[in-house]
């Protein structure tokens, strides 16, 4: 089963995480398929906390994949957030 989770990089204490497609059975930094954004806990001011492909997100929950619990949430925030601010594009 293919799940979208996060893998965390960053140094101690310092977490960052990108968003990554991977198979269920690969280990949480491992092998994955494709890396569809990042999550930055620690940003503070006009730094960008939050990034998402929600093309490549949404193809693959077309498909099947599922989201881990956290990442659920950073979906419906990544989404209101499109919502809110008309395509810049």
């Amino acid at each position: 089963m293919v799940t979208i989770r996060l893998a965390r990089h960053g140094s101690k204490k310092n977490p960052f995480y990108y968003v990554t497609v991977a198979d269920r059975a690969s280990k949480r930094d491992g092998r994955f398929i494709e890396q569809v954004g990042f999550f930055d806990p620690l940003a503070r001011g006009q730094t960008e906390s939050l990034r998402l492909n929600l093309d490549r997100v949404n193809y693959w929950l077309s498909v099947g994949a599922q989201p881990s619990e956290r990442v659920q949430v950073l979906l419906k925030q990544a989404s209101a957030a499109a919502v809110a601010e008309p395509s810049a594009s």
